[in-house]
């Protein structure tokens, strides 16, 4: 499409509805010209916040802080601004598609969508997905300068900025191309315990983030993972204990908040208790208010005192208390409006999760739900499978008296207001040159370290085997992962591979034939001992989070056979239900390089292991579990 104007000059007064030409203006009617003034001055803060603003002086990347409350020009910005929008304009505020955060050249085909988006169905804001910190900087700004209202940019960052600005690397060599800060998932710190470093990850966060643009985390996971069965949720949740997965929720929110991000809670009702991935169908929860009172809704509340900006809901059906034919909570007024709104108090944003979700979109079509989630309470509608139809099916079901203008402009007055206290207003620009200096610094990657390093949790040793005795010289390890993870077991087998040990390292996945195994069995045979590393997290779609194949079977062979094993989880720790005659089990809770090399440098006794279970690992470890081990001094004996 062309660009009707030019991009450093912002848009032109048609995005507010007071574009006039002098044509326009009746000859002889001076009135008219002061009425275009005055439309013009009421206006101003609009315009203001339209232009292109000079990187503030207050540090590198500088941003407002955020408000706690609305100050009085703030409050006339948003009442301004509501004023200006037309209907369509006002149900545009109300839509947040999906952008990936790659690089895009502003005449390319990928950001002519974005463009459109922005210049013509003037959505409220975007949610960003896996990019660089420039990128998403360069990405962002560029939007921004074309949008009539400022845009709200949230980003999937639950468990640090690393989730989706880090962990990249160039094919065919795998040269790793940097990015944010990468933590650990946030389970790793319902294993550390420790409010400070949850704080320290929501500020690290905080910074990172506002850095390159980005104003709002869909994060923390308030969710309470008590089934070892659940495939999405697993160590993205802090543990299965409420008060724990409050308290760190809470210290990550205050953390996020000093630094300026927005924080959302998620997933409403709660999604710890299930066995179904929302993303592919509905998911059921059984539960009744008094379990849900004691166990899935006192994150929630305690996030909610805690002044937590948004919450997001969950694709789950709550039959245990709506019934069998309970609609997903996303769709439910009960829960939406009745629970969280007027029990709970909560006056933020309300966003839906993914509305293209198998949870609501196999059941429900494509925009039959986008109706009922405004009904329900829903404020910020995420991800619509098509966004100009989504925007004409809102505006329609208002101009049928389906749904009321006052009932829309609640919630455009409550974006419009998230929006202010981040300070877009004044500057919705970042300052590209001083990203270097913020994302992703040696102090913020020491952080990381500490969260990695002080989750590491040895649920068993029964054979004494952690840390391994410096006697031992010759170890097979053998990497378990899916064929999409090309990094598993790279820094974990080169850390181990150090001060005269010899690894010899193998990988296998599902696919692995019997015979393939059985040739390994004489490779183990050889080997003192024999390290399993088990990469598997939850993903979106997977349907199941569990080792497939012949794995388990030759894991639990080898063990029966007396081979001294330690199994190491890099992901969901209910691993263990998969071989549990392994001598030693030791949890690093995630993949990534830094939980790698910890793990790696708690098997060699150089630091110590002080992690504790945050979930139960039934029948065979309580919740809190976990064996201490001291490091090893240098030049003890092993």
């Amino acid at each position: 499409m062309e660009y009707r104007h030019a991009r450093l000059l912002g848009p032109p007064l048609q995005a507010s509805g007071l574009y006039a030409t002098q044509d326009s203006i009746p000859a002889r009617r001076p009135f008219a010209i002061m009425h275009i003034l005055r439309m013009m001055f009421a206006a101003l803060p609009l315009i203001a916040a339209c232009a292109p603003v000079p990187p503030s002086a207050s540090g590198p990347v500088g941003h407002p802080p955020l408000q706690a409350e609305l100050s009085p020009g703030a409050d006339r910005w948003v009442e301004r601004t509501l004023a200006s929008l037309t209907l369509r304009e006002k149900v545009g505020q109300l839509v947040m598609p999906w952008v990936g955060g790659e690089y895009a050249a502003v005449d390319s085909p990928e950001f002519d969508q974005i463009a459109r988006w922005v210049e013509e169905d003037r959505v409220g804001g975007l949610i960003v997905s896996v990019g660089l910190p420039h990128s998403y900087a360069a990405k962002l700004n560029e939007a921004q300068r074309r949008a009539g209202v400022p845009l709200l940019v949230t980003s999937d960052m639950e468990n640090g900025p690393g989730m989706r600005m880090g962990g990249i690397y160039s094919f065919p060599h795998l040269l790793p191309q940097g990015g944010g800060t990468t933590f650990p998932p946030v389970m790793a710190l319902g294993a550390a315990g420790s409010d400070s470093l949850a704080y320290e990850l929501g500020r690290v966060l905080g910074r990172e983030a506002r850095a390159v643009g980005v104003h709002m985390t869909f994060g923390p996971v308030l969710d309470v993972n008590s089934n070892p069965l659940n495939p999405i949720i697993n160590t993205r949740s802090f543990g299965e204990d409420p008060e724990l997965v409050a308290r760190l929720a809470t210290a990550y929110i205050r953390g996020a908040r000093e630094a300026g991000l927005m924080t959302t809670g998620k997933h409403f009702p709660g999604h710890g208790d299930t066995d179904v991935d929302s993303h592919i169908d509905l998911p059921t929860i059984a539960a009744d208010r008094a379990r849900l009172d004691a166990v899935e809704f006192p994150p929630f509340r305690v996030a909610i005192a805690e002044g937590v900006d948004g919450i997001m809901t969950a694709h789950i059906a709550v039959v245990g208390v709506e019934g069998p034919d309970a609609p997903p909570a996303t769709l439910s007024p009960f829960f939406m409006t009745d629970v969280l709104r007027e029990e709970m108090g909560f006056d933020g944003l309300l966003f839906t999760d993914a509305m293209t979700m198998g949870g609501v979109a196999k059941r429900y079509g494509a925009t039959e739900p986008l109706v009922l989630a405004l009904e329900a309470g829903a404020d910020v509608l995420l991800m619509p499978r098509d966004v100009r139809q989504a925007i004409e099916t809102i505006t329609e079901a208002v101009e049928s008296g389906r749904i009321s203008e006052s009932r829309i402009d609640l919630s455009v007055r409550r974006i419009l207001a998230v929006k202010a206290r981040a300070g877009l207003p004044e500057q919705r620009l970042v300052n590209r040159e001083g990203i270097d200096r913020v994302v992703g610094t040696r102090a913020h990657v020491g952080i990381a370290r500490t969260i990695a390093e002080r989750s590491i949790t040895l649920a068993r040793d029964h054979r004494d085997l952690v840390p391994l005795a410096r006697t031992v010289q010759q170890v097979l390890s053998i990497t378990y992962a899916g064929p999409t993870d090309p990094i598993a077991g790279r820094v974990f087998n080169r850390d181990l591979n150090q001060g005269g040990l010899v690894v010899d390292a193998v990988r296998v996945d599902d696919r692995t034939t019997a015979a393939e195994f059985d040739a390994l069995r004489a490779r183990a045979e050889a080997a003192e001992l024999v390290v399993i590393s088990a990469y598997v997290s939850p993903v979106e779609y997977a349907g199941s989070i569990s080792a497939e194949g012949g794995f388990p079977r030759f894991v639990e062979r080898l063990s029966g056979e007396g081979k001294p094993v330690i199994a190491v989880s890099f992901g969901s720790p209910y691993l263990l239900s998969s071989f549990p005659s392994v001598s030693a089990y030791l949890v690093a809770w995630g993949g990534a390089e830094v939980s790698q090399r910890a793990a790696a440098r708690a098997l060699r006794g150089e630091i110590p292991i002080t992690g504790r279970l945050p979930i139960s690992l039934p029948p065979y470890h309580a919740i809190g579990a976990g064996i201490q081990r001291p490091a090893r001094l240098a030049g003890a004996e092993g």
